[in-house]
């Protein structure tokens, strides 16, 4: 699959290494075996369905790095940017980083944002002023790479039916700065069958009812809790 072959192309600094955690959400253990790569660094698991965020979360029980990068099975690393986020992450004190992410069309044509922020450090609390003052935050969640100790700290991903990644986000930049790379990072795969391009993902009363829980908790740890040091 894509997914993979984009992780197995990644070339990281010397004494780094990776392992994807794949979770099935509400799929059998047979079914998802017969389709990932024979693979020891591919580990899987799979539980009751839940959606996104719990599926995620669940996973994160069986991670073992120092850091997790987002990756959607449908959606494909660019390259050469697990060693940027590394490199990033090794050389700042900061908790998290983003980067561009390119839309893929279903005619195979890509899109970008012509919004991104300037690379560069993202100081605390930045994105989610952003996403009050504009109603999207100014990076993409599906390129997020964190430290796994916040991410634990975080309570990992939102119990929510969509929007659990924006709720991750916001919920990092409450505590700790970020980082930006204007690079890609990721191909962001469109297609009718994904859940961001459901009716109801777009509902308006569902819309309203995942905004406010999601700023809340930000706002929550932005005042109650320290700055994060990685």
């Amino acid at each position: 699959m894509a997914a993979y072959e984009s992780i197995a192309a990644q070339e990281l600094p010397a004494g780094w290494g990776w392992e994807w955690v794949v979770q099935g959400d509400g799929l059998d253990q047979a079914g998802i075996g017969a389709v990932l790569p024979g693979d020891e660094r591919v580990r899987f698991g799979v539980g009751r369905h839940g959606g996104a965020g719990v599926a995620r979360t669940s996973a994160l029980g069986r991670v073992s790095g120092e850091l997790v990068k987002v990756l959607d099975s449908d959606d494909r690393l660019a390259a050469g940017v697990l060693a940027r986020d590394i490199a990033v992450l090794a050389d700042n004190d900061i908790g998290w980083t983003t980067s561009r992410a390119l839309d893929v069309l279903p005619d195979g044509s890509t899109r970008g944002f012509d919004h991104d922020p300037p690379e560069g450090v993202l100081a605390r609390g930045a994105v989610l002023a952003h996403w009050r003052a504009h109603g999207r935050a100014p990076v993409h969640p599906a390129t997020l790479c964190i430290r796994t100790d916040l991410l634990l700290a975080l309570g990992g991903w939102m119990g929510l039916p969509a929007s659990e990644d924006t709720g991750l986000l916001l919920a990092a930049d409450a505590v700790a700065d970020g980082y930006f790379s204007a690079e890609i990072g990721l191909f962001y795969r469109k297609w009718p069958g994904q859940v961001t391009g459901q009716a109801a993902h777009v509902d308006r009363g569902d819309v309203a009812a995942r905004h406010a829980v999601i700023g809340r908790r930000a706002e929550v740890l932005a005042r109650s809790f320290p700055h994060w040091r990685g």
